[in-house]
């Protein structure tokens, strides 16, 4: 399929998609990520790996875009947990 990416056209096929990252280890997730056969990858890792482009030459939402089209499950990011609520501290000086 072609997809615009960086104002360059690719034509993807979600199978070489899964062969380009069929030997790449995953990087830490800490945005919106991608599953691509059994692995879950950051999508911007993916967009690098398969365009073959620095990762500030195109957006998440390019990347995406494409992924979705080609048949992949694109994941949004996790929310932070919560830090733990503490109680105040007492007052010391008993004001």
């Amino acid at each position: 399929m072609r997809c615009v990416i960086a104002r360059f056209p690719f034509d993807l096929v979600k199978s070489e998609v899964e062969q380009a990252m069929s030997g790449i280890t995953p990087e830490p997730v800490t945005g919106v990520s991608v599953t691509v056969g059994s692995r879950v990858y950051p999508v911007m890792q993916v967009g690098e790996v398969v365009t073959r482009q620095n990762r500030r030459d195109f957006t998440v939402g390019e990347m995406r875009r494409a992924l979705t089209r080609l048949g992949f499950t694109c994941h949004e990011p996790q929310p932070a947990a919560p830090a733990p609520q503490t109680p105040p501290a007492e007052n010391v000086l008993g004001w």
